[in-house]
């Protein structure tokens, strides 16, 4: 195995790439919640700002089918226009490639719709491309559970590595000391990390009762 492989995932080394996050795709989604999809791709394109990773947005005949990139993502990246494309698989594209080389990155963190398309397709040739790849699977979405779960299993099998966004998140901060980030992830995760997000609400309110009570 290459040890570049096993090296954590950083701001510095690290791009991410989202694929065709549109309406005609979301419609097209059985894997799992739709709003669950949204707010998690979402989380990940902000986690990537805050950490001014470089990150790459595509989309699939916007004009003609699919429609354009959910608001929600082009508003964290308003003066971005998304490469739009006829080919199914990112990597067939020349546009995307170039855009891909020009960061000069080896470690690509992709979520895409669908996950069997969209995602598999440029993960597996990205890959044979000689690039490392990270599918953020609760960033994407599948016509149906199986197709999901089969194609996260296909490119486990040709050297992906699947991965969540808040353990992207987690992997960019890496240390609560860092606090020129720590704020911004903070709140981040309180909006988008479910959970974890109302741990951290509840958290800092007890805190303040606490300090109020002295």
């Amino acid at each position: 195995m290459d040890k570049s492989s096993l090296e954590l995932l950083t701001p510095n080394n690290s791009v991410v790439i989202l694929i065709d996050h549109q309406p005609q795709m979301f419609f097209g989604i059985e894997s799992a919640n739709r709003e669950t999809i949204k707010n998690n791709v979402v989380g990940l394109a902000k986690a990537a700002k805050i950490f001014k990773v470089p990150t790459i947005l595509t989309t699939v005949a916007a004009e003609s089918f699919s429609g354009p990139l959910i608001p929600q993502l082009q508003a964290i990246y308003p003066n971005q226009r998304p490469i739009d494309r006829t080919t199914m698989n990112s990597w067939e594209d020349k546009n995307f490639v170039a855009a891909v080389e020009k960061t000069k990155r080896k470690k690509l963190i992709i979520a895409a719709l669908w996950t069997e398309v969209c995602l598999a397709f440029p993960a597996i040739s990205a890959i044979q491309a000689g690039y490392e790849v990270y599918a953020v699977t609760d960033a994407s979405g599948a016509t149906t559970v199986e197709a999901h779960n089969m194609a996260i299993q296909r490119m486990i099998q040709a050297g992906v590595t699947p991965v969540t966004w808040v353990q992207v998140l987690c992997e960019f901060q890496r240390d609560w000391a860092r606090q020129e980030t720590y704020g911004p992830v903070m709140e981040l995760a309180q909006e988008h990390a479910g959970a974890y997000g109302l741990g951290i609400f509840y958290a800092k309110s007890m805190l303040r009762n606490t300090e109020h009570a002295g």
